[in-house]
């Protein structure tokens, strides 16, 4: 190789740039922003998901639909917070310096996603196997209960970062700033696509553990009325 085939100083400092490009587009910078647009859907979705509980009767066919569509951009929110603990505790320079969380929210992170995994598991669960209760139901129950105390501090904890740092990657000239803003746009807006195709394919066994539901119900009704009518 001839000296004169050597990249030249403007080439280097390019190059440079580039990988630097790169570490902030994966890096705690990126990994912040994704993780925080994902909050910020997540922060419309599941208060709409918990409000349906208020009145399940009415509203169990909307709690299953949206249960169903939240599972997606769950999972890439997992995912985020999931490498940037990783990325952490296995010894990486960028999120070393960046810090661990607060302490508080260190010690309730697993007790967290264990109760959503739980949770959303249990309800799938359900579906699949049809109408019953029993155990799934009580261990949706208790998930539920559990994972709404925990989300209340995680949400307080950061409510303020969310609406700060998560339209950014949706703001003009967003890609300069932090590389990979279309990466993360198209991460988000596939989750939303996929839970969106996954509520809408399982809706026909959505309807039919909703029959099945109503009919086991019809049956226990009447069961009751004819023990009331031989007790009479």
């Amino acid at each position: 190789m001839n000296a004169t085939d050597k990249p030249g100083p403007a080439a280097r400092q390019s190059s440079r740039r580039d990988w630097r490009a790169i570490a902030r587009a994966w890096g705690p910078p990126g990994n912040e922003r994704l993780t925080t647009s994902v909050g910020l859907a997540l922060l419309v979705l599941l208060p709409v998901e918990t409000l349906t509980t208020l009145s399940l009767r009415s509203y169990l066919p909307v709690h299953i639909l949206l249960g169903l569509l939240l599972l997606p951009p769950l999972a890439l929110k997992l995912a985020s917070t999931g490498w940037r603990f990783l990325r952490y505790y296995t010894g990486n320079k960028p999120y070393r310096l960046e810090g661990p969380p607060r302490l508080l929210l260190r010690l309730l992170a697993p007790l967290l996603v264990a109760s959503t995994l739980s949770l959303f598991g249990s309800g799938v669960a359900l579906i699949v196997v049809g109408h019953g209760g029993g155990l799934l139901l009580t261990l949706h129950a208790v998930s539920f209960g559990v994972w709404g105390v925990l989300m209340i501090v995680h949400v307080l904890a950061y409510l303020v970062r969310t609406l700060r740092v998560g339209p950014a990657d949706w703001r003009r000239h967003a890609e300069p700033i932090v590389a990979g803003a279309r990466s993360r746009r198209a991460a988000l807006g596939g989750a939303l696509l996929a839970g969106v195709i996954v509520a809408l394919a399982t809706y026909p066994a959505q309807q039919a553990w909703l029959s099945h539901r109503r009919e086991h119900r019809h049956d226990d009704r009447r069961r009751e009325g004819s023990a009331q009518l031989r007790q009479q």
